[in-house]
């Protein structure tokens, strides 16, 4: 499929179709960004799903997945393009050898496309087979307000200027996700170019959906446990409370064990799926395990 979807309950399906549940809010703001062109701006905990969504939409619409990992220290020749320097050296000491070069020629030939190193942003603004491409720019937090500037550019007009070569402008605007685990504030300029939407942690009906569809060898009774558990233990005092993700990663791990049924002694030998730091680890193992796993149990006979 190339075609953008023509209602919400179409982006929901073809979602649901690459193993992402998506609630109604999330549908409603993809099939807007679809339609209008907009950027999507996701913001949430780590492992929520955010970074997820880009990889299912590609997937859905055939489309190319061009991902720009932020970090900080991000500059424009990361993530647009580079001089590709060591073939520009051996262009010049070849002209030099050759003797008799022309500067000015030479400097005209040493920054054309044949030397330049497309990174990223630039490739995005690139026709693709198959249509414009997904671009993921992800953890956009973890970069510095200098870099938001630059962006502005890009996701204003959808074009990249680059000194030596002039603009370039995609001729069809790229699908545009923008990814943030909130760890500070992003400037209000960039978030106006976009559509916003907070990923919060999902309820269990949905997680218990999310489980299914990426671990589907996990019986019914076992992702209950699971998903209870995490969602019990998403209400603790934890330095870092579990994702999603996580809670997919240890689903993964226990039917890899062999796994019937959720004990203290399987929680505390498999804790390190679903908590990374060892003080959480420590603060959950024995008796408080138990007890958590008591009060999941406890609830789901509620349900």
């Amino acid at each position: 499929m190339t075609t953008v979807p023509a209602s919400i309950d179409e982006v929901a399906a073809l979602l649901d179709r690459q193993g992402y549940v998506a609630d109604r809010a999330l549908a409603t703001v993809t099939f807007l960004a679809l339609r209008l062109g907009r950027p999507l701006f996701l913001e949430g905990e780590a492992g929520v799903g955010k970074t997820e969504i880009a990889k299912a939409i590609a997937q859905a619409l055939g489309r190319r997945l061009i991902r720009l990992q932020c970090y900080e220290g991000l500059d424009q020749a990361s993530a647009v393009c580079d001089w590709n320097f060591a073939a520009q050296m051996i262009a010049i000491r070849s002209a030099e050898a050759q003797g008799g070069a022309d500067r000015q020629a030479l400097r005209a030939e040493l920054f054309t496309e044949d030397y330049l190193i497309e990174r990223p942003l630039l490739a995005a603004m690139r026709p693709q087979p198959g249509g414009a491409p997904v671009l993921l720019i992800d953890e956009i937090d973890r970069t510095d307000e200098p870099f938001e500037a630059f962006l502005l550019e890009a996701l204003s007009d959808f074009q990249v200027t680059i000194p030596e070569l002039g603009t370039i402008r995609a001729p069809e605007p790229p699908i545009v996700i923008l990814t943030s685990n909130r760890t500070r504030e992003i400037h209000d300029a960039l978030k106006r170019r976009c559509l916003y939407h907070w990923v919060d942690y999902p309820a269990f009906d949905r997680e218990m959906a999310i489980v299914q569809a990426r671990a589907p060898e996990a019986t019914e009774s076992l992702s209950r446990e699971i998903v209870a558990f995490v969602q019990r233990l998403r209400t603790e005092d934890l330095f870092k409370r579990p994702g999603v993700a996580e809670t997919i990663d240890w689903a993964k791990c226990l039917l890899a064990l062999d796994v019937i049924a959720l004990s203290p002694e399987v929680i505390a030998d498999t804790l390190g799926a679903i908590l990374k730091y060892q003080d959480d680890i420590q603060k959950i193992a024995g008796s408080e395990a138990a007890r958590l796993l008591n009060e999941a149990r406890a609830e789901l006979n509620q349900l």
